[in-house]
């Protein structure tokens, strides 16, 4: 985990929160980040990631859109909101965009 230069690891359990938004929010005090709440509408959540595996390295619900609209079309980027916290997520790498 990146966040403004730093380099973090997370543990967590898989339904130990909703989502990477979720569990950012908790561990790194982030106010602008997740306007909309998860619901995968407002970009506010982006982070980069490398290293997801499965289902979860799919962008689903309402993920391609809100990305589109913002111009984004690096795969690397995705909505914290829309990744479930499941064993696809371990070992993955994942930066935070900073917030403005």
């Amino acid at each position: 985990m990146v966040e403004s230069g730093n380099t973090f690891s997370i543990e967590t359990f898989e339904n130990e929160y909703r989502n990477l938004m979720v569990l950012l929010k908790d561990k790194f005090y982030l106010d602008l980040f997740g306007e909309c709440g998860g619901m995968g509408r407002c970009a506010t959540c982006l982070v980069r990631v490398s290293g997801i595996r499965g289902k979860s390295a799919l962008k689903n619900r309402n993920e391609p859109a809100t990305l589109s609209k913002i111009g984004c079309t690096d795969n690397s980027v995705r909505l914290a909101c829309q990744l479930l916290i499941t064993h696809d997520l371990d070992g993955a790498h994942i930066e935070i965009f900073p917030q403005e």
